[in-house]
């Protein structure tokens, strides 16, 4: 059963609650000291001269209770994709279609920007998420390595350059 709720556009003010979920998937995914952004880097990435992110959140007469949070990438095969970093709902009102909601919003997003599909990553033990996605009929992709390097390792490679 969807509960009653709104969805609209990420505006700055909404960043200190953003963090606050950002913070309470981290420890969902038990990773809580991996989170080192701020509602400082925020505000000038997202609303900055030239954002890289956007998102929509999700209120009820309590306030914020999840976020979807967005960025373009693009496929030298596909073109134009929408990146979906995350969707955050809060513990308490999952289940309740808040997240349903947030990304059928996303979903349509993408087609009103003309992007070519759109991409995310669920980990292999978030059996909910993995479910959640299934009902959308959701590609995964067992084929491709995720790969990352942090900034320190880049700082120590770029001084051997």
């Amino acid at each position: 059963m969807r509960k009653k709720i709104h969805i609209r556009e990420g505006r700055k003010e909404d960043l200190p609650r953003v963090l606050e979920l950002i913070r309470e998937l981290a420890e969902y995914e038990r990773a809580p000291h991996e989170v080192t952004n701020t509602v400082e880097k925020m505000q000038n990435d997202g609303f900055g001269s030239h954002p890289v992110f956007g998102f929509f959140v999700a209120e009820n007469q309590q306030g914020i209770i999840g976020i979807s949070l967005y960025y373009w990438r693009y496929s030298t095969w596909k073109g134009k994709r929408l990146y979906l970093e995350d969707i955050i709902v809060t513990e308490k009102e999952r289940g309740a279609g808040v997240g349903s909601q947030l990304f059928e919003r996303t979903i349509a997003f993408g087609l009103e920007q003309d992007c070519s599909g759109m991409m995310w990553q669920v980990l292999d033990w978030n059996k909910p998420a993995i479910n959640f996605y299934r009902k959308y009929g959701t590609h995964f992709d067992g084929e491709w390595t995720n790969c990352t390097l942090e900034r320190s390792q880049m700082e120590e490679l770029a001084r051997s350059f």
